[in-house]
């Protein structure tokens, strides 16, 4: 059974969708047939590489928002994440464009670690501080979880797997997505946000029992 994850490294309900959808396959009895692919999603794809502005400013400005409600909406988003283990600082965080981020999970991919290279995005940005539109910050990164860094500089350096995030990105237009997260389950069942592990196991449990009536 495929399962398909829409998201942007730079959305934090994604990071909090991941750990719920990890919760929800240690309940889930047939995780071990299942093909995950992690879909790619920009958020804002007009992002600079590299914003100099605070995050907390963006946010104010995106939203039309004072500074210190912004703050508070990015305090109640750390409390939520820490709930389950995350620990988001945005004090550290530096937005930017994600578009090289996207093409770095397809390139990790080729080699079978893209869901290792999701988790290892997900940790630099929320919590470490990293850049996800530099390329030296992401060469570093893939390097931590064994990529070859020449491979993946020279990879940055080129257009490669750009058409691949292009068509996740027109793939999630065909299905109507609007926002991430998003987890469609053989292209049948749709969940839309960061849902409680329950529910998430629910969705699976049933698409489960279609494909295996489907198949008898």
């Amino acid at each position: 059974m495929k399962v398909e994850i829409w998201s942007d490294i730079a959305c934090p309900w994604c990071y909090i969708g991941k750990r719920r959808f990890e919760q929800a396959l240690e309940q889930f009895p047939h995780r071990d047939a299942l093909d995950i692919v992690w879909r790619s999603f920009e958020l804002d794809p007009t992002a600079p590489a590299r914003q100099t502005t605070a995050t907390v400013e963006l946010l104010a400005s995106k939203y039309r928002l004072t500074v210190e409600k912004a703050q508070s909406m990015m305090d109640s988003m750390t409390a939520t994440g820490a709930i389950d283990g995350l620990d988001f600082r945005f004090d550290r965080s530096i937005s930017g464009n994600t578009f090289d981020a996207h093409r770095l999970i397809h390139f990790a991919d080729t080699v079978g670690q893209r869901a290792t290279m999701v988790e290892r995005l997900f940790a630099a940005y929320f919590t470490e501080g990293e850049a996800m539109g530099d390329h030296d910050t992401l060469v570093r990164l893939a390097s931590d979880i064994g990529l070859d860094a020449l491979a993946v500089r020279d990879m940055l350096s080129s257009t490669a797997h750009g058409s691949d995030v292009r068509h996740d990105e027109a793939r999630a237009q065909q299905f109507g997505i609007t926002g991430v997260p998003f987890f469609a389950i053989d292209e049948r069942y749709g969940i839309s946000g960061a849902q409680p592990a329950a529910a998430i196991v629910d969705a699976l449990t049933q698409a489960w029992k279609e494909s295996v009536s489907v198949a008898d």
